[in-house]
């Protein structure tokens, strides 16, 4: 297809970070498989391609959150690529043991191109494109011009494109961002949220004219299902 492909042996991903494929028969992947499920309802008679997901702080889980949903969409066949623009603190790269060398830093700052920085997991029909090397200006980077060149080709080459955004309370690139996507997710850490900054966050999401997409509560235990991640 395109990119680097990474050493094809079964990796030891970490329960908590992918558990679509560490246990995909527990209730916490089904849970990702009904926001999927939720998602494509949401779908239907408009576009929900390009899906941005953030949080108002640091912790609640908005990154495991993505990674976990570009598994189950590319379970379900899609063609998805996940881009971590979370250029201050990336993880993307770490949950799917990938490169950070090059990636979104690179590419905007046109060392590399983008099919060279894009990256095949070990997963099918699922690429990334991690944040790369830490630049000195992330949100320039995200308001220039190259940026919405390359989420419009990303439109073009993948089915469904999760963006990983920092969080909501601490920069104006996931701002920025939700207003180019199709819709926004945000992702509530119940054990350490505030809740007066997850108000704000989605007060902000309203002024930038993003679609809230919904709630995604991490961390909220059950005794029933003993479910750890639920979608409201």
């Amino acid at each position: 297809m395109f990119g680097r492909k990474k050493n094809a042996n079964r990796l030891d991903y970490k329960k908590r970070d992918l558990v679509t494929l560490a246990n995909p028969k527990s209730p916490i992947s089904e849970q990702y498989r009904t926001i999927r499920t939720n998602l494509e309802f949401m779908s239907v008679g408009h576009t929900l391609q390009m899906i941005t997901i953030t949080s108002a702080s640091s912790g609640e889980g908005k990154s495991t959150t993505a990674a976990n949903l570009g598994v189950v969409y590319a379970q379900l066949g899609k063609n998805v690529v996940i881009l971590d623009c979370d250029m201050r603190k990336p993880t993307a790269h770490q949950a799917f043991q990938l490169s950070a060398h090059e990636g979104l830093s690179t590419v905007l700052a046109g060392r590399v191109t983008l099919e060279h920085a894009l990256q095949q997991t070990d997963i099918p029909r699922l690429t990334l494109l991690a944040a790369g090397p830490i630049p000195p200006n992330p949100t320039e980077l995200i308001a220039s011009s190259y940026m919405t060149d390359l989420l419009s080709d990303l439109r073009e080459q993948f089915d469904i494109v999760i963006i990983d955004t920092p969080p909501m309370m601490d920069v104006a690139d996931a701002r920025l961002l939700a207003n180019v996507s199709d819709g926004t997710i945000l992702v509530i850490g119940c054990e350490n949220s505030d809740r007066q900054l997850v108000l704000k966050a989605k007060e902000q999401l309203e002024r930038t004219g993003s679609q809230l997409l919904g709630l995604v509560l991490n961390k909220r235990s059950s005794r029933n299902t003993n479910t750890y991640y639920a979608y409201e």
